[in-house]
Order: C-alpha cells, then structure tokens, then sequence
C-alpha cells in the first residue's frame, strides 16, 4: 500500500472516531452552546400538537412544510417526537405567517431579552453580536 492510500485511511478513519465521539457534557445540556439567532426571530410559548399542529402563544396555527426544528443542542428535531410537548421558543415565519424554523429555548436564553411582536423588534435595537436586545 502507497503512503498516500495509507494517509487516506487514516484520515477517514480519524474522521468517523470524530463523528461518533459523544459531545461533551455542558454541550449536551444547552447551557454552553452559543447559538446566533436571527433578528426576525420572535419569543412565544409553543405547544406542539399532531404535525403540522402548533399552538403558538395560544393561537393555534401550522408549521411551514419545511419546518426546522433545533432542539437544546441545536440539532434538528422531528416534530413528531416532539407532540403534546410544550417549550419557549424563538421562531421564524415565512411569507404566508407559517412557522418555519423554530430554536427551543435554554433557561438561560429564556432569561435574556427578546421581542414578542414584530412591533416590539421594530422599536428596539439589536446587536447581532451579543445576541441582545435594548429597549427604547
């Protein structure tokens, strides 16, 4: 074997090792993990009904079709697992008002400022970088 096919295997060995490595504890639990939120997002409390069924901040209504979903971990999760579970959210809409991507919130991201309304994030001031919200 060449060394070239050698550092090959190697590498793809090094790689699926990686892959299958448990993430570390303090990721696990979401309190680590620094995740970036877009300004479109909004805060509500969801309950997650029989897909595409959601009862968003009491209102029922429906998940887009392409729905994404990020779990604690910021993994994607299927909305199937998650029915009859209730959670804070911040969430995105798409042009027809459908939920289309939706990031279950930790306590302490629960705990930070964020708007509830379109009227509230218009009116505050955002820094993309701290991932803060400022009110007026």
């Amino acid at each position: 074997m060449n060394r070239c096919a050698q550092l090959s295997l190697a590498l793809a060995l090094a790689g699926t090792l990686a892959a299958l490595a448990p993430a570390p504890a303090a990721a696990q639990d979401g309190q680590s993990i620094q995740r970036h939120f877009p300004q479109t997002a909004l805060r509500g409390g969801i309950v997650f009904g029989t897909p595409p069924a959601i009862q968003l901040n009491g209102v029922n209504t429906q998940t887009a079709p392409t729905v994404r979903i990020h779990g604690l971990d910021n993994l994607i999760m299927m909305s199937g697992q998650l029915v009859g579970a209730r959670a804070i959210v911040d969430y995105t809409t798409d042009m027809q008002g459908a939920i289309k991507e939706i990031w279950i919130l930790s306590a302490i991201e629960q705990a930070k400022l964020w708007p509830t309304t379109p009227a509230q994030a218009t009116a505050w001031t955002f820094d993309p970088i701290a991932q803060t919200w400022t009110k007026p």
